[in-house]
């Protein structure tokens, strides 16, 4: 399944959550800027906020795959994808490598922290929580995210994505309450793949759409 732009997927999944949510305390949390333009249209719909958390992925060198996730919090989560025996392999053999890569995540993610828009635990607080991303193709950042709302007492979790891996489905009926996924794939090309255009706003824009939000309910 293709679609026109990140706008039309996340039209699309808006139209499975508006009639059981429409009318229920709902919080969006996006996943990065382009879940942002993913999520916009469902807090639209829901008349809800919509907030973005940020996760950084720190790559495994050469190999194009995602190690773990840092995320807002500091804290660091290894994608669930690898054994214990191959975190220890890659630990080992890209050490100075990889400790490096978390602390310059953290300091990116510190410095957009400073731009306002982003997570605050109140406004998910005993609240439903809509986790939306724009594509899921590794676990990582998705732990990265229930890592961080372990602590926060929500109603339910509910996870939306127009496109996902199996292996990242698979842990979502695990941790989830409820998924709404468009589109499952086995062989995964990549997210941007499956958009025909790939205009993700700059992060400036990414929270001005943020903070603009209720202004656009409809």
């Amino acid at each position: 399944m293709y679609f026109e732009n990140r706008e039309q997927a996340g039209q699309l999944l808006a139209a499975q959550l508006v009639e059981k949510y429409r009318y229920e305390d709902c919080t969006v949390v996006a996943l990065g800027d382009g879940a942002v333009v993913v999520g916009e249209q469902i807090a639209k719909a829901l008349h809800c906020l919509l907030t973005m958390l940020l996760v950084e992925d720190i790559q495994v060198p050469g190999e194009g795959i995602s190690f773990g996730s840092v995320s807002q919090n500091g804290g660091f989560t290894y994608n669930n994808m690898f054994s214990v025996g191959e975190i220890e392999e890659y630990s080992s053999e890209y050490h100075g490598y990889l400790e490096e890569q978390k602390r310059q995540a953290f300091q990116s993610i510190n410095r957009l922290l400073g731009d306002g828009g982003l997570i605050d635990e109140k406004m998910l607080r005993d609240r439903n929580v809509i986790l939306v991303a724009d594509g899921f193709d590794s676990g990582s950042s998705l732990e990265a995210c229930l890592d961080f709302l372990k602590p926060i007492r929500i109603k339910r979790l509910i996870v939306a994505t127009p496109v996902s891996t199996v292996q990242a489905v698979d842990r979502l009926h695990v941790a989830a309450d409820e998924i709404h996924i468009l589109d499952v794939k086995q062989n995964f090309m990549g997210i941007d793949h499956y958009y025909e255009t790939n205009d993700i706003p700059s992060h400036e824009e990414t929270i001005a759409k943020i903070n603009q939000i209720v202004l656009n309910w409809r």
